[in-house]
């Protein structure tokens, strides 16, 4: 089998990333929104929604004021769920995840993979918010937040979903290339998912190794590789510099998850229907 036969598809690219990149390497580019971008983004369409449902209350209750107290309440429930659940779980779909107050602050909704958010995910999330935000004051909201790494409320965990800020890229370095040396080796080994610490570390290294003391570049490098092999079989074949197998590691690893993610994407067509 040739490189290029092997070499990898092109880059997924979803909407974010909880970091920079995956803890197997998948570069992809939009930061998690901050706690405050959130709560500034939810404050504004609090705010819209509460003028909103309080005109629709106003005209409701005069149009059933001849009516019986039943029609009276149900058509005032009626007009809080569906402002309340209904036209934020609708915006969020029709926009792939956006609300006023997101697009003011820069925000959007994704999923936990970075793929824009359906129908699906947008209804949830306006179920969770009704308890979550309305019934507790934003309370559970907020320490679901604070508690999560993502910025999640409980909404977003319930759905597969986070936010991110479409307004601050990361600058992130382009993927590992393959040592043509091996290559071979690479594509037939056994590796399995870096421990997300590790991941991150040979991240930060190779792009930077260039700019270390070479007696620093080389302890470091022969530290991540004792590492990193753990995770490898069969051991790459002798003679080879720590960096060069290092590199050819990370990018096996980031062309498999490329792979997997593609796959994911098929498998989630296929029993899912494509939304409009």
């Amino acid at each position: 089998m040739t490189a290029n036969a092997r070499s990898a598809p092109a880059p997924y690219r979803g909407y974010a990333a909880q970091e920079s990149v995956t803890g197997e390497g998948v570069a992809i580019e939009l930061p998690v929104a901050n706690l405050g971008s959130r709560l500034v983004s939810g404050l504004i369409d609090l705010l819209v929604y509460g003028l909103t449902c309080w005109g629709l209350v106003v005209v409701a209750s005069s149009l059933t004021e001849h009516s019986s107290e039943a029609v009276s309440r149900t058509a005032v429930i009626v007009v809080v769920v569906g402002v309340l659940v209904g036209v934020p779980a609708t915006t969020e779909a029709l926009t792939r995840g956006r609300t006023l107050g997101k697009l003011v602050m820069g925000l959007r909704v994704v999923r936990d993979d970075g793929g824009p958010v359906s129908s699906r995910h947008t209804l949830t999330r306006a179920l969770v918010g009704w308890p979550e935000i309305y019934l507790t004051t934003g309370v559970a909201a907020f320490v679901a937040a604070l508690s999560s790494s993502r910025v999640k409320r409980l909404g977003d965990q319930a759905a597969g979903t986070y936010v991110v800020s479409e307004r601050s890229r990361l600058a992130l370095a382009p993927p590992p290339q393959m040592p043509a040396e091996l290559a071979e080796w690479a594509a037939r080994a056994d590796i399995a998912p870096l421990d997300p610490g590790l991941a991150a570390a040979l991240r930060q290294f190779l792009p930077r190794a260039a700019s270390l003391a070479p007696g620093a570049r080389d302890a470091h490098g022969r530290q991540l590789l004792a590492q990193v092999l753990v995770s490898v079989a069969p051991p790459p074949p002798p003679g080879h510099h720590p960096e060069t197998v290092l590199r050819a590691v990370a990018a096996e690893r980031y062309r498999r998850d490329l792979l997997r993610i593609a796959r994911d994407e098929r498998v989630r067509h296929a029993v899912l229907p494509r939304e409009p």
